[in-house]
């Protein structure tokens, strides 16, 4: 859905926008407690509870977002720690599912990035969140080498999309 109203947006397509939004709040914002104990799974190249964050950052205003985020990942460190959420480790980069963890790499730093877009500039959370931005960038970047078939492919368009901060207002 966020990939969704970024488009909206910029096609300025305003009733599609307002469904979104006004779905996202239906679905979300009265979620609490997310869990990352089971993200994620050998092939995600998105993080489920991290989108929804990132999504709910585009539908809400500062304030309103850091109270929803404080509820729904409350275990967000206020120190600069950047193990809180580690980057996945791709043991063998030729295999087809295993690839798409390279791209949660990705898409998990481009979703962090825009969650700390979105909260208020003295936030306590925000080093914990960009450091771990910055870990999933870093792991995500050096494991695109050219090399597979099974993640060059497709990787490219999450770089490109991580790099020019196209969902960060």
């Amino acid at each position: 859905m966020g990939l969704a109203l970024d488009w909206s947006r910029v096609a300025h397509q305003a009733s599609f926008e307002a469904t979104l939004v006004e779905r996202a709040h239906d679905y979300y914002r009265r979620d609490h407690d997310a869990s990352l104990m089971w993200e994620p799974s050998g092939h995600d190249f998105l993080s489920p509870c991290i989108a929804e964050a990132d999504l709910m950052r585009r539908c809400m205003g500062r304030h309103d977002f850091g109270e929803w985020l404080e509820r729904f990942m409350p275990f967000i460190p206020i120190t600069d720690e950047k193990d809180w959420l580690a980057p996945v480790q791709v043991s063998d980069p030729a295999d087809p599912k295993l690839a798409h963890l390279d791209g949660l790499n990705l898409s998990r730093a481009w979703m962090l990035d825009g969650i700390a877009s979105g909260l208020s500039p003295d936030d306590p959370r925000l080093t914990s969140i960009r450091a771990a931005s910055l870990s999933h960038r870093e792991t995500a970047l050096a494991s695109i080498t050219g090399q597979h078939y099974e993640g060059t492919h497709w990787l490219g368009s999450f770089v490109t999309y991580l790099m020019t901060e196209r969902g960060i207002e």
